[in-house]
């Protein structure tokens, strides 16, 4: 059992009502069996209870990157730790994440004693499709054990990622075209994969087709079990990524959305969920000439649902905060930049069910800092994941 008391909570609540995130000062938190089951003033728990003294300090819900390859491109390595992209064929949704992640990458370390606490971490973007993300904790031993959700989205990418890949191997896609024609044809093949299991389970006696994973996978995309997670920076490609959901009334986010500033009314229009980034890199290919910080900002203003991301090790997963900030000092009002970081990626994820903000009922994950959440000179202090407080030093 654990208490923090006397701390300036900040809950990011959905009901928030000030500036900072519905600021609750004075209030104590109980921590049961790693949830949080009591948010108020005085309550009773027993004498022997870990008691944490936050006078001073600043109470966030742990920090969540939304886009990441944690675990699956380890810091440090070359070829041994890196397992993001399977290229030896456009089409793999049958990989998945949770079977290539190591909890002993040093990435993961970074993010939990720095405060992230949650982060979506799957494939690259070298395939048309390039598997199963998933939504996890930032600290374990056993992957199986850190799972929020799996799969939280299956990854498809536009643009110059699977071109440059398959051009170099003489093989499709090598345009624009090939990438949205090969994820058509998956699409449509897994729907008649689809029809054909449903008439098998009409009908005991009719033969069905064989058991076929890539298709199984697209079936649950097309059921809208599992949403796409579009890579796509540019507007056009942005667009035809929304095309294709539309045509197959798919679920999608789009994750990079670098040009997302010059179509911010029909991703509005079509709402779609957005998670922005990784801003805080160099512009180091044709399709990041439009990288601004910006951006945030202006999509807060159209009214779009938007996280912020490193992509992780593009940008070190540290660095959440420092990205979330840059973006306010772009003009991003400074709560917005936190729920970025916390309510808003636990929503984009499909995981604000159980993390993103300080509410009864949900994972203990809690961080307690010096200062402000978004400043470079604060110091994290204290972290508890699930309830478990870390040790951050080593």
């Amino acid at each position: 059992m654990l208490v923090i008391k006397n701390g300036n909570v900040l809950t990011m609540a959905e009901n928030t009502d000030t500036a900072k995130g519905r600021s609750l000062k004075g209030v104590e938190i109980l921590v049961v069996d790693g949830k949080i089951k009591e948010i108020g003033e005085n309550l009773d728990y027993p004498s022997n209870a870990r008691v944490i003294d936050a006078s001073g300090k600043t109470v966030i819900p742990g920090m969540i990157d939304a886009h990441t390859h944690l675990g699956i491109y380890e810091e440090g390595m070359y070829f041994e730790g890196d397992d993001v992209n399977e290229l030896t064929g456009p089409i793999t949704p049958e990989m998945r994440a949770l079977d290539a992640v190591n909890p002993y990458d040093m990435g993961l370390r970074d993010a939990c004693v720095n405060g992230i606490t949650s982060v979506v971490t799957g494939p690259g973007s070298g395939n048309v499709i390039g598997g199963q993300s998933l939504a996890m904790k930032t600290w374990g031993r056993i992957i199986d054990e850190m799972i929020i959700k799996e799969p939280v989205g299956l990854k498809i990418a536009f643009g110059e990622n699977p071109k440059r890949v398959y051009k170099s191997q003489s093989k499709s896609p090598t345009t624009r075209m090939a990438t949205a024609a090969l994820l058509r044809k998956a699409l449509f093949d897994a729907r008649v994969y689809q029809e054909k299991q449903h008439k098998k389970s009409e009908k005991e006696d009719e033969q069905g087709p064989d058991r076929d994973f890539q298709k199984e996978i697209l079936v649950k995309v097309l059921e809208k079990e599992i949403p796409l997670k579009a890579h796509a920076h540019r507007a056009d490609d942005i667009m035809t990524a929304i095309r294709i959901a539309r045509e197959f009334n798919l679920d999608i986010s789009i994750e990079h959305c670098t040009e997302g500033h010059k179509i911010a009314s029909e991703l509005k229009e079509y709402n779609t969920p957005v998670v922005v980034g990784p801003t805080m890199s160099s512009r180091t290919k044709i399709e990041l000439r439009e990288l601004s910080f910006e951006t945030p900002k202006i999509l807060y203003k159209e009214g779009i649902e938007f996280a912020i991301m490193t992509d992780h090790p593009v940008i070190p997963i540290y660095a959440l905060p420092v990205c979330a900030a840059l973006a306010v000092k772009a003009g991003l009002p400074w709560q917005e930049a936190l729920k970025a970081i916390t309510i808003n990626a636990a929503k984009i994820a499909g995981i604000d069910h159980r993390v993103g903000s300080i509410e009864k009922g949900k994972d203990a994950d809690l961080v307690i800092l010096d200062g402000d959440p978004l400043s470079v000179e604060t110091r994290v202090e204290h972290v508890i994941v699930s309830g478990e407080e870390i040790e951050l030093k080593e």
